[in-house]
């Protein structure tokens, strides 16, 4: 009979995990169709992702070129031909001072937090003419994002602003005629918003050689990271609210970029997924705990109060699960637990006392149920703390049944069961 009960609880609790997972799938496809729909619409209202590419540049080089041609009848003399080709000879920057500002602004959308932000970039760059001759210089610039729009954006050589162009889709370009060894100067700046990471690329493509420069980017907070693939800054300093960061190079080869990886909030769906997919570890250790203080006391809890239990339990998913969508993940998770709490000890306050009903079931649910959930809030610790959660429950179970004689136990159940 014993053993026929605890049967029973294995497969009230089976049936509980199989309906946390199907639970939980339900909130990663909600997740994933949210993200999936709602990130185009997010880029299109505020900006995409902001890659910013230096300035490139030229100098135009011309070159004769002979060609020759087939003659114009058999056996007739073979034309040359004399043309002039221009080539781009690569004039890199012999000096950038650059000064990025990023305020962070998230917005939510559905189950998910999107980073966006808005930035201010402003750029100077200086070029010359490295040949022995007079030469026509050509400089290019690229907009960070398609989808982003630029505010006082200014783009002047020399300092002269740059004529509208109707079609800025492959960016705009200026020219100037530059005497040997004559410098030219490039300001561009603009106010944008953005979506992600922000980077900035020394150019297009490739490896790239860099020389006298500084980047200097402002934030306003203090959670910072930087993307793969992109430089640590060379100096930070702590300001208001965030921080100042340097990249100053004297002469740099690199195919990485500068980046910052704006912190992420902590995102609803993603975040009671996990909640949800871990459930039945908990309601494993409040059975187990219930189950061994049972057979300590002499009563044990029915399978049937084993059902309803593990009913509230999953209460508590699912109404985070939909709670997520409509007000903030901490109030949601509150409410839920305090639902779930409410549901147990009301009932088993009814089938065993009050004194069981909150020193016991409650504070189990309280530790395995709520505090073992809110863990996963804090990302990084959650496995500590199931595991540390998970070592002191074992401590104190061995120490309430060290001295049980569990052959008594077992012969007892066993004689009240066939009474009943």
């Amino acid at each position: 009979m014993t053993a026929a009960r605890l049967v029973a609880i294995g497969i009230i609790y089976l049936g509980s995990a199989l309906a946390w997972f199907i639970l939980g799938g339900t909130v990663v496809s909600r997740t994933g169709e949210s993200d999936q729909k709602i990130a185009t619409e997010v880029a299109r209202l505020w900006g995409g992702r902001h890659t910013q590419i230096a300035p490139s540049a030229w100098v135009e080089v011309p070159r004769l070129v002979v060609e020759e041609l087939p003659p114009n009848v058999a056996g007739g003399p073979v034309r040359r031909v004399e043309k002039t080709v221009v080539d781009r000879v690569a004039a890199p920057a012999s000096s950038s001072r650059v000064d990025v500002s990023l305020d962070l602004d998230q917005r939510r959308k559905g189950l998910l937090w999107y980073d966006t932000y808005g930035v201010a970039f402003a750029g100077e760059y200086r070029f010359h003419n490295p040949h022995d001759v007079p030469r026509r210089f050509v400089v290019s610039f690229v907009f960070p994002s398609a989808e982003g729009l630029y505010d006082d954006f200014a783009f002047e050589l020399n300092g002269t602003p740059t004529p509208p162009v109707a079609d800025l889709a492959q960016g705009l370009s200026a020219t100037a005629d530059l005497a040997p060894g004559q410098e030219a100067m490039l300001k561009v700046r603009y106010r944008s918003r953005g979506l992600g990471d922000w980077t900035y690329a020394f150019s297009g493509s490739g490896v790239a050689q860099v020389r006298d420069f500084l980047l200097v980017m402002k934030t306003d907070f203090q959670s910072i990271d930087f993307p793969a693939g992109t430089l640590s800054p060379t100096e930070r300093s702590p300001h208001g609210k965030g921080w100042t960061l340097t990249w100053q190079f004297a002469s740099l080869v690199t195919g990485q970029r500068i980046g910052m990886d704006a912190p992420n909030r902590l995102n609803p769906g993603p975040l009671a997924s996990r909640i949800t997919f871990f459930a039945p570890v908990s309601l494993l250790f409040f059975i187990t705990v219930m189950v061994i203080l049972g057979a300590i006391r002499g009563q044990s809890l029915h399978p049937m109060h084993y059902f309803f239990v593990s009913a509230a339990f999953f209460a508590f998913h699912l109404l985070l699960a939909y709670l997520v969508d409509h007000v903030d993940i901490h109030a949601a998770f509150v409410i839920s637990a305090a639902t779930s709490l409410f549901l147990v000890v009301s009932y088993l306050r009814v089938v065993a006392g009050t004194r069981f009903a909150l020193a016991q079931a409650g504070a189990a649910q309280l530790v395995f149920l709520v505090l073992f959930s809110y863990a996963f809030f804090f990302e990084g610790y959650t496995g500590l703390t199931v595991t540390v959660g998970a070592i002191v429950t074992l401590y104190v179970l061995m120490q309430l049944t060290a001295r049980v004689r569990w052959e008594d136990v077992f012969a007892r159940d066993g004689a009240t069961l066939r009474k009943a």
